[in-house]
């Protein structure tokens, strides 16, 4: 490289070698910013909200059951069913890892109810085969159930916590069917206290 003598240089040749020297700096040299932003995760409740929608989430709590859909890529997770008063909370994660949406519509609702059950899980029902006594999800006074409503669509690699409250089955039922529309029937889930 060819040491440049500065003395000798008519001023506007050392202003264009100043501005040379300045441009070279590499890009390298200056300090970096980050341009990602974090999103935040959406957590579910330990209660339901008030709102009926399925909530997608991060975290969910261990499954004390597990059951296959009709459609291959779903399956359902029992994450609760715990006795309270005079009822029952069931709590189930809907894990749709197929390729296509998982659509709710009429398909979880109770063929009694059918247009009060759209987009709703009104169908599930718990059964006590000792007892033979079947135990549909409580309704309200409009006949609308006390669960999961007005959900949408699962998209495809994700899944969506819902609940249904049903009346409690005598204390020495233990452990009860849990029949979840195209789903396998699960038996023998604990009941919890």
């Amino acid at each position: 490289m060819t040491k440049l003598n500065y003395k000798y240089l008519p001023g506007n040749l050392l202003l264009l070698a100043a501005l040379s020297l300045v441009s070279c700096i590499r890009k390298d040299d200056e300090p970096k910013t980050s341009t990602a932003q974090s999103t935040p995760s959406v957590q579910s409740s330990p209660q339901p909200a008030a709102s009926s929608a399925p909530t997608t989430t991060t975290q969910s709590l261990p499954a004390i059951a597990v059951t296959d859909g009709e459609t291959p890529g779903t399956k359902v997770e029992v994450q609760e069913l715990k006795r309270g008063g005079n009822a029952v909370m069931l709590k189930i994660a809907i894990v749709n890892d197929s390729e296509k949406p998982l659509t709710f519509g009429y398909n979880f609702g109770d063929e009694a109810n059918h247009i009060k059950d759209f987009n709703s899980i009104g169908g599930v029902t718990l059964v006590d085969s000792i007892g033979k006594k079947k135990y549909f999800v409580v309704r309200d006074a409009e006949n609308a159930c006390v669960c999961s409503s007005n959900l949408k669509d699962i998209a495809p690699r994700s899944r969506a916590n819902v609940w249904a409250k049903f009346p409690a089955p005598p204390d020495e039922v233990q452990k009860i069917s849990v029949i979840i529309p195209h789903f396998t029937p699960l038996d023998d889930v604990p009941i919890t206290h």
